[in-house]
């Protein structure tokens, strides 16, 4: 006979068990006009509210260039992503077959060149340019509220 195997409960939150936290790339889609910094947000698919294009990490590509990867398919974004992160924000994904999951985002800034009309994600999205200060007061999460207030591209220089 073996020694006893040791069980080990998930962690557990309120009876719930607890799902890892996740990491995130997000792109800070934005252009320079004569009247100042405009930045795009898009629709997110279920709930239709406003947000900044993110998704998960992509094998063979950096965080800058995953974050104007999801820039693409949901914006039809061209542009030119930084590698310096604008800020971080967390938020709970809504997951279908349990509990929400618990996500870091990291935000990327991504200059856009152009704006295509047709991209992957057209017909699940909107899209719409906001100044940094309407986009804040659109953005639910409050970490992301301050990082789109206070964007300054100037600074990337």
């Amino acid at each position: 006979m073996g020694s006893p195997k040791t069980f080990q409960a998930p962690l557990q939150i309120g009876g719930v068990p607890k799902r890892e936290t996740r990491t995130q790339f997000a792109a800070l889609c934005y252009r320079t006009r004569k009247t100042g910094v405009e930045v795009l947000l898009v629709t997110s698919r279920d709930t239709r509210r406003w947000i900044i294009p993110k998704g998960w990490p992509m094998d063979g590509l950096t965080p800058a260039d995953a974050a104007a990867q999801e820039a693409w398919e949901e914006a039809g974004v061209k542009g030119n992503a930084h590698d310096h992160v604008a800020g971080i924000y967390s938020y709970n994904k809504k997951m279908e077959d349990g509990p929400d999951l618990p996500c870091i985002v990291a935000v990327f800034p991504v200059e856009v060149k152009k704006l295509e009309a047709e991209f992957p994600e057209m017909t699940m999205r909107k899209r719409k340019w906001f100044t940094p200060k309407k986009a804040a007061a659109r953005v639910r999460e409050l970490e992301l509220k301050l990082i789109l207030r206070e964007f300054d591209p100037s600074r990337l220089r």
